[in-house]
């Protein structure tokens, strides 16, 4: 696993604007924000996307991520969010190191911008894929 920013914010050597910790998870605010009160959220294990990150660690995330969204919208009054998680350079991850980012955003506009250019689902390919993917998901259970 290479050394990241992220390694360096959980092992004490890069400050951090730290909004929550616990034994498996870091939050703080993103320096580089889309909008006021952007924050990540990350496992304290090194894992470099999401499908490598242990089921522990992927629970306690699990866990958390919602109530920290909620202290991020009472903290700045914002009413709506993106939760954005990126895999592999490919899929726009810059820290390989996973981590949500949970963005409010602002009646002004200020917060995720998203693009989606939604194709149509043949069913006869929808069908098989779905067999594949179940299939593949009774295996690794």
């Amino acid at each position: 696993m290479p050394d990241t920013i992220f390694n360096k914010i959980i092992d004490g050597d890069i400050p951090c604007h730290k909004v929550y910790e616990d034994d498996k998870v870091l939050a703080f605010l993103d320096i580089g924000p889309l909008s006021r009160g952007h924050t990540l959220v990350i496992p304290k294990e090194s894992a470099q996307t999401l499908d490598q990150l242990s089921a522990d660690s992927a629970a306690a995330i699990g866990r958390v991520l919602p109530r920290i969204a909620q202290a991020v919208l009472s903290a700045t009054g914002a009413r709506s969010f993106n939760v954005l998680q990126n895999n592999g350079a490919d899929a726009h991850q810059e820290v390989m190191h996973v981590h949500f980012h949970i963005i409010p955003k602002y009646d002004d506009g200020a917060g995720l911008g998203i693009g989606w250019k939604a194709g149509a689902l043949d069913a006869s390919e929808g069908a098989e894929l779905a067999k594949r993917i179940a299939d593949q998901c009774r295996r690794e259970a």
